[in-house]
């Protein structure tokens, strides 16, 4: 238990999900932002027994805030056109539907449209923000393969440049928390050393890789793929491909959108059977129309058209373009549809990301010490509380 100083904090009373599992009767006690008792409630140290009390529902369920590595905007805003104020209104959006830490997402596009990205995300982190936490950048591209752009423009892709990473390193250190690229490319071995040394995530994505061509990049580092099964060349049992080397190497940790839209549930369970309770990673890959009615919208600078919730790019409708989702509904799509348990789901919804960001030990699990990012779930798996550093947040 972390030291309990004087001054008061407060209470979230509910089955907690804590690393050792789930605890019947328990209690959550947050003070200065930080968790500092997390587990039964006949147990809570003495010091916090007079705190007050934030939060109890009848079937009530804590678990730890979700954390998204690969989220493009939402609300009508799009990261790559984001102000601090439109970066606050897809924070605050996210966050009202549960997630608490997130990576601002790229599309591919000119270094001049990325370099203006970097520059906005870092001013806004710069300053104490409310909402979802903007714990960095992914660059999702440029340096992706031109036979798989989906819904990336392929105007804009370019082979994968070490140079122009050093320059967004030394210009804003820290800043870029993944990259994603297509590992078969000349010059990704590189760069794929160059990032794993970093500790920055280097991830495949939009690649025509055959297998051993990913073995090969995980054994230079390559340790996660994005949004698995979707622009990547398939599985065939004489040519396992980009998808059988996810699905096969314990090294490569899987992005998964779970909506019902990019994946059967089928395919997602059979992928967290493989990959195991560490090596899951639920993402959004949500766009500018998430949150808001079917409609024309674009993703990055090409035009989209939402259909009863599903996003297609406006001129190749066979093209999806990023998703409609949250956090919430593929948490609970992960349980209801691919069968996973509670205690898998959270972990790829927060513990595997958060470990994948290099920050297991300030988020994505109820523990104390950790910062108090928590969600109150309902019976029916809905979310009715969001605390973000022991904040509560509209929802």
């Amino acid at each position: 238990m972390a030291e309990v100083n004087q001054e008061p904090g407060h209470l979230l009373y509910g089955r907690v999900l804590t690393p050792g599992g789930l605890v019947e009767g328990g209690v959550v006690a947050v003070q200065d932002g930080l968790i500092v008792y997390a587990g039964a409630a006949r147990r809570l140290p003495e010091a916090c027994s007079g705190w007050p009390e934030s939060a109890r529902v009848q079937d009530g369920l804590l678990i730890p805030g979700f954390v998204d590595v690969h989220v493009h905007g939402g609300a009508g805003h799009d990261f790559m056109y984001a102000n601090a104020q439109a970066i606050t209104e897809i924070a605050g959006f996210h966050a009202a539907n549960g997630t608490t830490t997130m990576l601002a997402t790229t599309m591919t596009a000119s270094k001049e449209a990325i370099d203006r990205v970097l520059a906005a995300t870092h001013a806004y982190r710069s300053e104490d923000r409310p909402f979802a936490q903007v714990a960095g950048v992914h660059l999702e591209g440029p340096f992706i393969s031109p036979k798989w752009p989906g819904a990336q423009n392929p105007e804009h892709i370019v082979p994968p440049n070490v140079n122009w990473l050093k320059e967004w390193e030394d210009t804003y250190p820290g800043l870029i928390r993944q990259v994603t690229l297509a590992p078969e490319r000349e010059g990704a071995a590189e760069v794929i050393s160059w990032l794993r040394r970093r500790g920055i995530t280097a991830a495949l994505g939009h690649t025509d890789a055959a297998y051993e061509q990913v073995i090969a990049a995980a054994d230079a580092g390559l340790n996660q793929a994005v949004h698995t099964f979707n622009q990547m060349t398939p599985l065939h049992h004489r040519k396992p491909g980009t998808a059988g080397a996810v699905m096969s190497d314990e090294r490569i940790r899987a992005e998964v959108i779970a909506d019902g839209i990019h994946v059967h549930p089928a395919a997602i369970s059979i992928l967290a059977r493989l990959k195991g309770p560490k090596g899951l990673i639920l993402i959004t890959d949500a766009m500018s129309a998430a949150g808001l009615s079917d409609g024309e919208y674009a993703i990055g600078d090409l035009p989209v058209k939402v259909q009863d919730g599903v996003a297609r790019l406006r001129d190749n409708p066979d093209a999806l373009a990023g998703s409609t989702l949250t956090m919430i509904k593929g948490f609970r799509y992960l349980i209801q549809e691919a069968g996973l348990s509670l205690d898998d789901a959270s972990r790829a919804a927060s513990l595997n990301p958060a470990i994948s960001l290099g920050m297991e030990r300030s988020i994505g699990s109820l523990e104390a010490g950790k910062r108090a990012d928590i969600l109150l779930l309902d019976g029916a798996l809905n979310l009715r509380g969001v605390w973000i550093g022991g904040r509560p947040q509209e929802i």
